[in-house]
């Protein structure tokens, strides 16, 4: 290859950038089944159990967009080898944390690290492949997104009940060392290095704003019910929206001065991109929410095991695995209104769950949720995947670690309100209405998002680039 060709991004060089894209998704999820085990080894309460999950989500959320300008700036393969690194570093710690305060700073940690690492993912991806090479690569990544929150659920329910070693819960953090060290080797033989072509300072100012508006809005949203909202969460979702006009401000000065803001607002004139995104918040924010409350639902109202629990879920996974492998043939042919029928198709898998639930309750398991499971797999393997494609195919190389590191803070952000939303809803009802009613209220209100998503979707440009 001569010097001014362009990083090609090989077979080898994808699977280790999506293994990195994997194992952060897998471990917001895969704690969900295994919080139970580790307040009784640990003797958490539930307010720090809460800060174990929002911990992880706030930090990785929070440094998102940062670490996909570090990318751009100081070389993209470099900042996916340091993430990583101290990914696996963080998850170890978190496996060997003697106490919850521990697990909690080591859980930080662990989502900082990540959002060192998955901003490249995208970027390299981006930089590296072109055309169908590059519609494959982003089919194949949002259908790697999806397995890993589904199977990241699946996976911690059968570590914890497998009990390797006597490690119990441990194993759901420890596992990710050896899949990290493969990973270093991998990326060091196979991932290419690439930046921008013109990289652009780290914008200060913008940096410690957006990290202001995430913790004021995520923060009292994740801890307040378990804290019993307190002051301080009031005040601080009160001071949300004043904090997050301070940085569209600060950002709208630098992109006019002609300096480079950390999120630049201009991004947002992509149809694509604006349109996509806000289609992608509901989205998010259902999906997690779902996945947390039928964790707890199965477990502590259905009274299943850990394994139990994570098996419910296989016919969604696996139909989410068989549709995704579709999507491209049918983004060519259909366009975007693949994205609205796969809204229709989730309404329908969601109410075959929530009439199952109310039927059979307590009585569930892999059979009873197996049709309403396997429908809504399916639904969402045709939105998530194409809504990537979608939201990045106008973003122009030089600007793909910023535009990537918008989308998955926009995604992880709405992940994390799903949980503190959804699964607050969830918990403030079961006490007075009971487990069954509340979780099919939950479900309709997960209904409700769904069909938010479906209006939003006919908004979208209807041919992908």
């Amino acid at each position: 290859m001569t010097s001014g060709a362009p990083p090609v991004l090989g077979a080898l060089g994808l699977f280790t950038v999506l293994l990195g894209a994997a194992l952060p998704l897998i471990d917001f999820f895969i704690v969900n089944v295994a919080l139970p085990t580790i307040g009784e080894d640990l003797h958490a309460g539930e307010a720090v159990l809460e800060l174990v999950v929002a911990g992880y989500g706030v930090a990785y959320a929070v440094l998102l967009v940062l670490g996909g300008r570090l990318g751009d700036l100081f070389g993209r393969r470099r900042l996916f080898l340091g993430g990583l690194a101290a990914f696996g570093l963080a998850s170890l710690a978190c496996g060997l944390a003697p106490d919850a305060w521990t697990l909690v700073a080591a859980r930080a940690a662990q989502g900082a690290a990540a959002a060192a690492m998955l901003p490249q993912v995208l970027a390299t991806i981006q930089a590296g492949t072109a055309g169908a090479r590059r519609a494959r690569a982003m089919g194949l990544y949002g259908a790697t997104a999806g397995l890993s929150m589904v199977g990241g659920q699946i996976l911690g329910g059968v570590l914890v009940a497998a009990d390797i070693a006597g490690s119990g819960w441990r194993a759901v953090f420890l596992v990710n060392v050896p899949a990290v060290l493969v990973g270093l080797v991998l990326a060091v033989r196979a991932v290419p290095d690439t930046r921008s072509p013109r990289p652009e300072p780290v914008d200060g100012p913008g940096t410690v704003l957006l990290a202001a508006s995430l913790l004021t809005l995520l923060v009292p949203l994740t801890e307040g019910r378990a804290a019993g909202w307190p002051v301080w969460t009031w005040a601080s979702l009160l001071a949300f929206p004043f904090v997050a006009w301070g940085f569209y401000a600060v950002e709208r000065r630098a992109d006019r001065a002609g300096r480079t803001p950390l999120v630049p607002p201009s991004l947002f004139a992509l149809p694509s991109l604006r349109r996509g995104l806000i289609l992608l918040a509901p989205f998010s924010v259902g999906f997690s929410g779902f996945m947390f409350v039928l964790a707890v639902a199965l477990q502590q109202g259905a009274e299943l095991g850990p394994v139990a629990a994570g098996v419910a879920l296989v016919p969604m996974a696996a139909a989410f695995f068989v549709v995704s492998l579709c999507g491209p043939r049918l983004v060519a042919r259909f366009g975007t209104r693949v994205v609205t029928a796969g809204g229709l198709i989730q309404v329908v898998g969601l109410v075959l769950i929530a009439l199952a639930v109310r039927r059979d309750w307590p009585d569930l398991g892999i059979v009873t949720l197996l049709p309403g499971g396997a429908v809504a797999g399916a639904g969402q393997a045709l939105q998530m995947p194409v809504l990537f494609r979608v939201i990045l195919s106008e973003v122009p190389t030089a600007r793909a670690g910023v535009g990537s590191g918008v989308m998955i803070t926009t995604q992880q952000s709405a992940l994390a309100l799903g949980v503190a939303t959804l699964g607050s809803l969830f918990l403030a009802l079961a006490p007075g209405m009971g487990m069954r009613d509340a979780l099919v209220t939950t479900l309709l209100a997960q209904l409700a998002l769904v069909v938010v998503t479906v209006a939003l979707s006919l908004r979208l440009p209807r041919e992908v680039g």
